[in-house]
């Protein structure tokens, strides 16, 4: 059975890739920028629309506000870029703002960062996926029509090729990417050079068109926040910045220099082709509207409901290169392609995020390791699910997912750069040399400044967005901080109950002798009670057995092994595949062939814990491990329990429905409710 549904899984993601391949698996900058950066590359596509979306709102006079607009998403990317270079130099771990705002800003800085960012993730993909169906559907019908559908199997896709692997995906998605980023300079540059020197009129399929103002005439306050609110949505470019400094461990060394380079080149490349989209958006006369059915006027009359309003992007493509020349068709194929594959910004930034997370014990232990190709593939999973469930809730309208967008990663930019602040604080008050305390105030310059810009661009993007749609994603951030708060509660009242004393107490009694193999992870308490028991059964041998699967983890359980003295020897065996099952499998039929007449009794510490979801987060590789020896020939497998605090909880509910259907009170309450029944006729004849 495991080979029927090994199959089809090797020819999906492909063959399983050995631990010490991890090396060969690192990016060099081409390859990095297209898989970290695709996010704010591609979100070129969508940013300049809905500046120009929100600025209909009052009509075609406002639209000369958008090239100051633009200048002020500018000043912020450079700002944020330059802030994030400092980061991956101070924390090239992988952490990115989650290990910034930890480390200098307290464990709920932190876990607020990261929830931000996980929201953030999920959003990146529905957003991306969404817009490149539109995209997408302006020249195949069918796309729009399916919208959803489309959407669904375009994640799957996704997910399946971020399966095979970090390394695999990036050499996918280079080519679309630098294809797009090309068409993308030439159109800006043929457009230039058609405008400014050959001094032509070019007109965007809309340029004829009128728009309705909901609110014409604004001025004052009124004026001051639909600006407001037009920046806030063109601060959608930014979304993916923070990718880089979370994927540090993924580039070639050196790391922190490959990654800094590769934020520059993003930021430049992003600028330049958002300030391209709007200006030419400008000189070809774009006109958008958030109800285009509606707002959007053909000869003093709508279009109507059956009118597709086509990305700016495409209106300018149409203008520049012609409605479908080769050039056209080549830009709108790669825009729609490379915003599906934006997507994969998430898909490296939240499976690591979600390994760290659980490393500190925030989210499931599954999460932390690794498939079989090297990939977070549980990680992967979850936010193919989670983006999934939000396209289908909202029907893969990008518009309406926008509204959700950028809260998230605004929060992460302002404590991120916060507690970058107070790591050169504290690092200047110890460091003496005055060229590195030069290089650390210039550098606290530069963060001090983004952590103030990105936290007032926070304000205004919570003022101005809260009531289109924002609120969900800060209720999502809630979500996750309880979750993974009450996840890591949990670790920590368990590791409390279950560590080993320091003095010998009832788990770590030593009794008679006994052969057995004790399979250990960690040395705690369950692990004493089952050396102890172990050592009960009177067997010729008795050896303990872990599988290397973290290097770290095994050195430091040999050296707590020997500190402790401990007179059972510690066999290790090695995973170089990081499985746990087969290495015990194999190693248990050697036993056997090397000696047919020997018993081969299996001890495995198992926790027993008193609610439903408990057994999540406990167990999974015991259950696994014991399905599997038990169908082995003359292997004994014994589970030694032991009960956590929350087993007490079970227990009475066990005994509770023990007295309520005891042995037999089935069979005696209706005698006893005949026996009611023949006193009452009794009585009632008296």
């Amino acid at each position: 059975m495991s080979k029927l549904t090994d199959l089809p899984k090797r020819i999906l993601i492909g063959r399983a890739l050995r631990s010490d391949r991890l090396g060969e698996t690192l990016l060099p900058k081409r390859i990095a920028l297209p898989v970290f950066a695709s996010d704010p590359l591609s979100s070129v596509a969508y940013a300049p629309g809905e500046v120009l979306l929100v600025l209909s709102v009052a009509g075609v006079s406002a639209y000369h506000f958008s090239p100051w607009i633009a200048a002020a998403v500018v000043v912020l990317m450079f700002t944020v870029v330059a802030s994030y270079r400092q980061n991956v130099h101070a924390y090239p771990s992988g952490g990115g703002d989650y290990e910034v705002a930890n480390t200098n800003l307290g464990p709920k800085a932190g876990l607020t960062v990261a929830s931000a960012l996980l929201v953030d993730y999920v959003l990146t993909v529905a957003v991306s996926i969404s817009s490149g169906v539109e995209n997408l559907g302006s020249a195949i019908p069918f796309v729009v029509e399916n919208k959803t559908l489309c959407a669904v199997g375009m994640i799957v896709l996704l997910t399946l090729m971020n399966l095979r692997g970090v390394k695999e995906s990036g050499k996918l998605f280079a080519i679309p990417t630098y294809v797009f980023v090309a068409g993308v300079f030439a159109m800006i540059a043929w457009g230039a050079f058609r405008g400014l020197v050959l001094g032509d009129d070019m007109n965007a399929p809309t340029a004829g068109f009128e728009i309705r103002a909901e609110h014409s005439g604004l001025a004052g306050f009124a004026l001051v926040f639909l600006l407001l609110r037009a920046f806030s949505s063109g601060c959608a470019a930014l979304t993916g910045v923070e990718a880089i400094s979370n994927g540090v461990p993924a580039f070639r060394k050196p790391k922190s220099r490959n990654a800094a380079t590769t934020l520059l080149f993003m930021g430049a490349l992003a600028v330049t082709m958002f300030c391209g989209i709007i200006g030419l958006a400008m000189a070809t006369d774009v006109r958008m509207a958030e109800n285009p059915a509606r707002d959007l006027l053909r000869d003093g009359a709508p279009v109507g409901a059956g009118y597709t309003q086509n990305p700016v992007i495409s209106q300018v493509a149409a203008a520049v290169f012609g409605d479908g020349t080769f050039m056209f068709v080549v830009l709108a194929a790669a825009t729609a392609l490379v915003l599906f594959l934006a997507a994969n910004t998430a898909y490296n930034g939240f499976p690591l995020l979600g390994s760290i997370l659980a490393q500190d014990r925030y989210l499931p232990r599954q999460l932390h390791t690794r498939g079989d190709r090297l990939a977070f593939s549980n990680g992967i999973v979850l936010l193919s699910a989670a983006a999934a469930l939000l396209v289908h809730l909202y029907g893969a309208d990008s518009t309406k997912l926008i509204q959700l967008y950028i809260v998230g990663v605004f929060v992460s930019f302002t404590l991120s750069q916060t507690g970058m602040v107070r790591h050169w604080n504290r690092h200047l008050r110890t460091e003496t040399d005055r060229a590195r305390r030069r290089h650390m105030i210039r550098s606290r310059a530069i963060n001090t400044f983004g952590a103030f810009f990105t936290g007032l661009v926070l304000v205004v993007v919570l003022l101005t967005k809260f009531t289109h749609g924002a609120w969900v994603a800060l209720l999502g951030m809630v979500i996750f901080f309880v979750t993974m708060s009450a996840i890591r509660r949990h670790y920590d009242r368990v590791a409390e109950e279950i560590a080993a004393p320091d003095v010998p107490g009832d788990d770590a009694v030593r009794p008679s002798r006994v052969h057995s193999v004790v399979l250990v992870s960690k040395l705690h308490k369950p692990t004493l009670r089952a050396l102890a028991y172990a050592k009960l059964m009177r067997s010729d041998k008795l050896e303990a057995l872990t599988i290397n699967v973290d290097p770290e983890e095994t050195k430091a359980l040999r050296e707590e092994w020997e500190r402790r003295g401990l007179d059972v020897p510690l066999k290790v065996l090695d995973s170089p595949y990081r499985e746990i099952t087969r290495p015990v499998i194999d190693y248990v039929k050697r036993l056997r062939r090397e000696s047919p007449r020997t018993a081969v009794s299996i001890f495995i510490p198992e926790y027993v814990v008193g609610h439903w979801y408990e057994h999540l987060l406990h167990n999974q590789s015991a259950l696994r491990l014991k399905g599997r020896l038990l169908f082995t020939p003359g292997v004994m497998v014994t589970s030694v329990p032991y009960q956590l605090e929350s087993s007490e909880a079970a227990k009475l509910r066990a005994r509770k429905r023990a007295e309520w259907n005891a042995p037999g009170s089935v069979r005696r309450g209706p005698v006893n409710n005949a026996r009611d029944k023949d006193r009452d006729r009794a009585a009632n004849r008296k």
